[in-house]
């Protein structure tokens, strides 16, 4: 009974997709569940909650953690390691969010690319 997905609310996900614009770049994936990855490394997406998840290099992770009092991003039971919670409001603000989500693409660049699972 599951045909879709449940998806983020819309207001979130025109957040998330201004802020993916705001670098051309980097590519908006997925149609229910908005993410971005490059070389098969995800490093942020929109978690149907409404709540984004960012995935940061250990030194930018902690400095983000404290300057937001956020904290690890935790779906499904699971907290994600390398991944923080991004704070609703500043969700809304592209303009300082957007040195964080380049750190991401610039983190994920540098991991060792993961073979696509596609046929």
């Amino acid at each position: 009974m599951s045909a879709s997905k449940a998806a983020a609310p819309a207001e979130k996900a025109e957040q998330y997709d201004r802020l993916v614009a705001s670098i051309p770049e980097i590519e908006r994936k997925g149609a229910a569940n908005p993410y971005t990855a490059v070389n098969g490394n995800m490093f942020s997406y929109l978690h149907p909650s409404g709540l984004m998840a960012l995935r940061l290099p250990e030194s930018d992770r902690s400095q983000f953690l404290a300057t937001y009092s956020s904290k690890l991003f935790e779906a499904y039971g699971i907290v994600q390691k390398e991944y923080v919670t991004v704070p609703e409001e500043l969700l809304a603000n592209t303009e300082e969010l957007r040195p964080y989500l380049e750190k991401g693409f610039a983190y994920a660049k540098s991991l060792r690319p993961k073979p696509s699972r596609k046929a």
